[in-house]
């Protein structure tokens, strides 16, 4: 029965997944234990083919195996009654047959005769399985509220700064609006004021012209006709 270069996690493994044979999802995301190089997929003869739905995926498949590798108590049970029934897939016998021959080979190779060994412990496997399906479901919860709940936290963050920056801006934006319609009118304003006073300064300098030149007609009037 068990294979003295394998170990019981390998085996179980087989049992599952079958070397070269397409089927082995390889691209998810690694299972929390070692991973194994990818095998491809379908089970045995009681398993329907594997759809791209349910594809396998290697690494997961090992650490499934290793769990029910830590589950497998002494002596022979479930997985030694399906060694045994895959020994017979190539036969061509029935499925019915297979399984038949499968019993009874197992209960001589000393396994219990009793079906409800067979059927409670892979019922014990079944609930080894969900109890790691529980435990992973809660680490993968617990990855996202740490990774995508943090991500989460900054896009929030991020799209209120935007926000903030949009409605600044749009003040911002008013206010040069605000300051070029000022910047034209004070344009206006310096040409109108420089306009003036030039003009200011124009009347000045002929009125100082002509207070100077009544002044000075006066004196050269006083020269000549005084003596």
């Amino acid at each position: 029965m068990p294979e003295p270069d394998k170990s019981i996690g390998q085996k179980i493994l087989s049992f599952f997944v079958k070397e070269g044979e397409p089927g082995v999802a390889t691209g998810t995301p690694p299972a929390p234990s070692s991973a194994a190089t990818p095998r491809p997929a379908p089970a045995p003869v009681t398993t329907p083919p594997v759809t791209p739905s349910e594809a396998v995926d290697a690494k997961f498949a090992e650490h499934l195996a290793n769990v029910l590798a830590q589950s497998n108590p002494p002596g022979p049970d479930y997985f030694e009654f399906r060694e045994t029934l895959r020994s017979l897939s190539n036969l061509g016998l029935s499925e019915e047959k297979q399984f038949q021959a499968a019993w009874a080979s197992f209960k001589a190779l000393g396994g219990p005769a009793d079906i409800n060994t067979l059927t409670s412990t892979a019922n014990g496997y079944i609930a080894a399985l969900n109890k790691d399906r529980d435990g992973f479901g809660k680490s993968v919860e617990a990855a996202l509220t740490e990774r995508v709940g943090g991500l989460q936290t900054e896009q929030k963050r991020l799209q209120s700064e935007n926000e903030a920056l949009a409605k600044q801006l749009v003040e911002i934006q008013k206010q040069i609006d605000t300051n070029k319609n000022r910047l034209t009118a004070i344009e206006g304003d310096i040409n109108e004021q420089s306009a003036k006073i030039t003009q200011n300064r124009q009347n000045y300098e002929s009125t100082f012209a002509h207070f100077l030149n009544q002044i000075k007609d006066d004196i050269g009037k006083m020269t000549q006709y005084l003596k």
